[in-house]
């Protein structure tokens, strides 16, 4: 009976901590490329499109990404890889050429014209 109690309490330990191990709540940031509102569409879009995402605000200004979302539901990595996927670049992934050479002529962050008249 004792032994039955200690590996009661043990699993209850075990499952608490794996429980709190994963926030729904979870708040993250990242570096997003792009140079205006249309960018900012998209990339949050991206974001919402993603099981788990409760919010996310790029700042066109910062490029900061600022999430919300549930770790039990996705991650940081699945997030990012919804941005790549519709042609934007994170500081850990590349978006890869024929996406980004889709997007919009005046979305083309990579361009140096295109980021300059964005300045402007």
């Amino acid at each position: 009976m004792k032994m039955m109690k200690k590996l009661i309490i043990v699993a209850t330990v075990l499952f608490a901590s794996v429980t709190f191990a994963q926030n729904k709540n979870a708040k993250a940031s990242l570096e997003v490329d792009g140079v205006c509102l249309m960018c900012k569409n998209r990339i949050e879009k991206a974001c919402y499109s993603t099981k788990g995402v409760k919010s996310a605000i790029w700042d066109v200004k910062t490029h900061e990404l600022k999430l919300i979302f549930d770790e039990r539901k996705t991650d940081l990595k699945t997030i990012q890889k919804s941005v790549v996927a519709v042609g934007h670049d994170t500081k850990d992934m590349k978006a890869k050429d024929e996406v980004y050479n889709a997007i919009n002529p005046c979305c083309l962050y990579r361009d140096k014209k295109v980021v300059d008249d964005h300045k402007h």
